[in-house]
Order: structure tokens, then C-alpha cells, then sequence
């Protein structure tokens, strides 16, 4: 197996393990409340990052440019998150 093979399955795994830092948190906890259409929406959103992440990584050659690159993603990423959860820019996909 090839190494950006192995990158792009450690890169998805990650990213879809975080799913259960709330799925954990529910069993124990009522404060976290997430239905299934959360967890997809999430996992769209994190595997989507990870692959942009490692899209850039194969098709950017220049160090410089690919963790520039891969900061917007991240930071785009965390934009769209928190305006799911809490509506920074008050669109109508925001959140309670």
C-alpha cells in the first residue's frame, strides 16, 4: 500500500473518529443531544475536509502553499461548524 493510501485512510478514520467524542458524551450526559441527521452532517463535513486536506497533500507540491492551503480548509471547516451550532452569521442553517 502506497503512503498517501495509508495517509488517506489514517485522515478518514480520524476525522470520522471524532463522531464518537458526542456519541460518548450522550450516554453519559443529557447536555448532548444528537440526532442522526447531526452525525451525518458532521461526518460529511469532517470527511469532507479530510479529503480536501489530502487532495491538496497529493496535487500541491510546494510545502509552503499545501499548509496554507490546508489551514483555509480547516479554518473554512470551523467556519461552517460553528454556524450549524450556534448561527455566527445568523443564516437560516443556524442553530439553536
Amino acid at each position: 500500500m502506497k503512503t498517501e493510501d495509508k495517509r488517506l485512510i489514517v485522515f478518514l478514520l480520524g476525522a470520522n473518529g471524532l463522531l464518537l467524542i458526542p456519541l460518548v458524551a450522550m450516554q453519559f450526559t443529557t447536555e448532548v443531544n444528537w440526532d442522526f441527521t447531526d452525525f451525518t452532517v458532521m461526518a460529511i463535513l469532517l470527511s469532507g475536509t479530510a479529503l480536501l486536506c489530502e487532495m491538496i497533500l497529493r496535487i500541491v507540491k510546494q510545502n509552503k502553499f499545501r499548509v496554507m492551503l490546508c489551514i483555509v480548509v480547516v479554518f473554512v471547516f470551523l467556519l461552517i461548524w460553528a454556524e450549524l451550532a450556534v448561527g455566527i452569521f445568523n443564516t437560516p442553517l443556524a442553530g439553536n
